[in-house]
């Protein structure tokens, strides 16, 4: 088509003469073929045999059309740019035709879920393909999943052979009101986002196609790292230096956490941070009574209804916000967790999953995320979320964990993870990130990862299974008991129920050993890591004594060291708290926006305002003597001690942090007696709802200068 549009534009400026066309051919439509219809289970159609259809008029050509037409509701094309094309053959006969061609040029989900920009789109959209044909003949289970899987073997190979580069990723439609997809999710692909419904020549944003589901599957580990690589810039004679003027400084926290969202347009990036404010005036309130208004209300559906607006776009701008508060800090504990949010009372939503042990109980999305705490446990901000839905085809399908790649598997989420610290560790080089992780993150890869590479994030995870030793015929556990005592420790048991309060002594021990890898796994190799094991000595009758058995990539060498990883792991239940906040405080679980896409876009800033919310919380206890403006803005500490202190008088001094939280939780509940210690999560949240209302009336009665909280937030 470029070459075409090249010489009629040659033609225009007369440097080619006239085209002389000669008679149009006609236009054949493909015979009815006579195909057996297949029956019968996937075990009877083997050996299949995929072949590739070579290119011009063959055979095999005519065959493949021939399918496509009578049996693809789209036709057999024209399709799009470079393209392969497949036919399945079983003894019975054909039983499956594809094909492949250019991708979609522009696509926001597509483009977002990447993290694209249009020079990067430019320069690498070659290197996304579209599954834009796919016919399965006969009604067999599990064949149209199985046919996917054993083209996408062999589609990189083909690929490279005929136009000389390699795909990374694939990416098809699925027309809603016709298919629900299955086969896609059976053979790991991943739904993210739906289309708008106007296609490639909607110019008039008519939106007269039915929505589609955009389905993708990665060809290469490292395909956004290979998609995000911008073309060489060329060689320009040096201009001269324009003064340029400094960014403007962010106004206030909301700016700080959303102001460089990836939204594409700073209206969106407006409304971004005005929501979140309304948020955290009221964390527990519905979406139209924080935003106050219908127009406001109107305004907030929309923004999560476009397609721009996601998880991952609105995050970018926090994630760097946190990287910047983690340059100064010498150690910052990465902590993984996974977590689900449950709508079963809303099942009219869309695109949800099974979140529960048993089918058709509970639907919902499942979320893992990664928060930063430093080394006195007050939270940084989120580095990593993830959020997806497990469909109802996947269920029941555990026994064959052992026979898929982690790639495969949801346990890839921690992998994930890992690889978003190590982006971030090059913007924190003077910071040692450690991932940290209960007992469900202990999987062999990971340590396998951490220690392929120097410079990697260090890992702390809690043992699950009594690993072989590869320096003996030994256990983990039996090894670990057979070392010496290096030291003890007393540590505060908490009541629970019946149980009363306790001092636990445990004795700690360490040691430096070299995994071996599982059994079907061998070709991994030996892990050298760490353990530390800290195990109560006399324990209460009847109460099982508390053991907690540590794995680390960091060097454990003296008594000190393994107490300091003690420490470390202790402040993991941070993020239990962080998702409670989330849940409670925030009460993500009963938004209704009818559909997981909409959800995920206010996951995003229900998350920030539950880190702030914590944020405040350790802060108060951290450092309490610093001036409660860093947090809350003129006329809300104004109009608090004007409550607190039932006086209209102008109060003489700013209070500290510690007096300012105090009083908030005394809004919610916190009575501050001897006993109560520092007031929690529950209270703040509670407090800060009645907090909005008392200076929303003290800014009627007592009109002030708008003091926004600073946004350089170098403390904590």
């Amino acid at each position: 088509m470029m070459a075409r549009k090249a010489l009629a534009q040659m033609t225009r400026m007369g440097l080619l003469p006239p085209p002389q066309y000669g008679a149009p051919p006609k236009a054949l439509v493909p015979q009815m073929p006579s195909v057996a219809p297949v029956v019968g289970p996937l075990e009877n159609l083997q050996p299949l045999e995929v072949r590739l259809v070579p290119s011009g008029p063959t055979e095999l050509s005519r065959q493949w059309r021939q399918l496509v037409h009578h049996y693809h509701y789209l036709g057999a094309g024209p399709l799009c740019g470079a393209q392969l094309r497949y036919l399945v053959f079983s003894p019975q006969g054909p039983v499956g035709a594809l094909a492949f061609s250019g991708a979609a040029r522009q696509l926001a989900g597509r483009d977002q879920w990447i993290g694209w920009g249009q020079p990067a789109r430019r320069q690498n959209l070659h290197l996304v393909i579209n599954n834009s044909r796919f016919v399965v003949l006969g009604q067999v289970p599990n064949l149209a999943s199985h046919l996917l899987s054993r083209v996408l073997e062999r589609l990189v190979d083909d690929w490279h052979q005929r136009y000389g580069y390699r795909p990374v990723l694939v990416e098809t439609f699925v027309e809603r009101q016709r298919f629900n997809g299955g086969c896609y999710r059976a053979a790991n692909w991943q739904a993210i986002s739906l289309t708008q419904g106007r296609g490639r020549q909607d110019r008039s944003h008519q939106r007269s196609l039915p929505p589609k589901t955009l389905w993708v599957y990665p060809l290469n580990k490292a395909f956004r790292q290979t998609l995000r690589q911008l073309p060489p810039t060329a060689r320009l004679a040096p201009m001269p230096a324009r003064a340029t003027p400094p960014p403007k400084p962010p106004a206030d926290w909301a700016e700080e956490e959303l102001g460089q969202a990836l939204l594409g347009d700073r209206r969106l990036v407006q409304r971004a941070c005005r929501l979140a404010r309304a948020f955290w005036a009221r964390p527990q309130a519905s979406i139209p009574q924080a935003c106050g208004s219908r127009a406001q209300t109107k305004a907030a559906y929309r923004f999560f209804d476009n397609p721009r607006v996601t998880l991952n776009a609105l995050l970018s701008s926090h994630t760097q916000a946190t990287a910047r508060r983690m340059v100064t800090e010498p150690v910052v504990l990465a902590v993984q967790d996974t977590t689900s949010l449950n709508y079963s009372t809303h099942p009219a939503t869309e695109m949800l999953g099974l979140i529960g042990s048993q089918a058709d109980t509970f639907i919902g999305m499942l979320v893992h995320s990664t928060l930063a705490f430093n080394g006195a446990g007050t939270p940084l901000g989120l580095l990593d979320v993830q959020c997806w839905t497990r469909p109802a085809e996947d269920f029941g399908k555990k026994h064959d964990r052992y026979e898929r790649a982690l790639e495969a598997k949801e346990s890839v989420r921690w992998l994930r993870s890992l690889q978003q610290l190590e982006r971030l560790q090059s913007q924190c080089p003077n910071t040692r990130l450690v991932s940290v992780g209960d007992r469900e993150a202990d999987i062999y890869e990971l340590f396998v990862w951490a220690r392929e590479k120097p410079g990697r994030p260090a890992l702390l995870i809690r043992a699950e299974r009594d690993r072989l030793l590869a320096q003996s015929q030994e256990h983990l556990t039996q090894h670990l008991a057979q070392q010496p005592v290096a030291g003890h420790l007393e540590l505060h048991v908490p009541s629970r129920g019946q149980r009363a309060a306790r001092l636990a002594r445990l004795s700690v021990r360490f040691a430096a050993v070299e995994l071996r890898p599982p059994k079907r796994k061998t070709q991994m190799g030996t892990v050298r890591v760490w353990a530390v094991r800290a195990r109560e000595d006399n324990p209460p009758a009847q109460v099982e004594p508390l053991c907690w058995d540590l794995l680390t990539t960091c060097r454990v060498e003296d008594f000190d060291g393994a107490i300091e990883k003690l420490r470390w792991y202790s402040g993991r239940w941070g993020i239990e708290v962080f998702h409670r906040v989330l849940k409670s405080g925030c009460q993500i679980e009963t938004r209704q926006l009818a559909g997981a896409d909409r959800l995920d876009a206010c996951l995003a800033i229900d998350m920030i305002v539950a880190w702030r919310i914590y944020h405040l919380t350790k802060l108060g206890r951290e450092v309490p003597a610093m001036p409660c403006t860093v947090f809350f803005e003129e006329h809300e500490w104004k109009a608090l001690l004007a409550y607190v202190r039932q006086t209209p008088e102008e109060p003489p001094e700013v209070p500290t942090l510690r007096e300012a939280v105090r009083m908030v939780a005394g809004l919610g509940g916190f009575l501050g007696r001897k006993g109560d210690g520092e007031p929690g999560t529950e209270t703040l949240w509670l407090g800060l709802q009645r907090l909005d209302d008392l200076s929303g009336m003290y800014r009627v009665f007592r009109p002030t200068k708008k003091t926004p909280v600073p946004s350089t937030n170098d403390y904590g």
